[in-house]
């Protein structure tokens, strides 16, 4: 996946995950839209990892076609 790919990913994750958090601002969210906003967060987290992985790759002169997709066990556990 290439970075620009990857960028309207994260925007179209982004604008559901406000849709998400609107319904839950407004008391409408489901137990559905709860469970889909947190893979939502999950699925950005995996997209940040791997543009970060994909610069680092370049900044490093390696193929930033290499980076991976980790799994969210990975991408979840990183600390802040």
């Amino acid at each position: 996946m290439a970075d620009p790919q990857i960028h309207g990913t994260i925007e179209d994750l982004v604008a559901e995950e406000h849709q998400l958090w609107q319904r839950e601002s407004d008391g409408t969210a489901s137990d559905e839209d709860r469970r889909r906003l947190e893979a939502v967060k999950v699925s950005l987290d995996q997209c940040w990892d791997l543009l970060r992985q994909r610069r680092a790759r370049r900044g490093a002169g390696l193929d930033p076609e290499q980076a991976e997709l980790r799994r969210p066990s990975v991408v979840e556990s990183y600390e802040q």
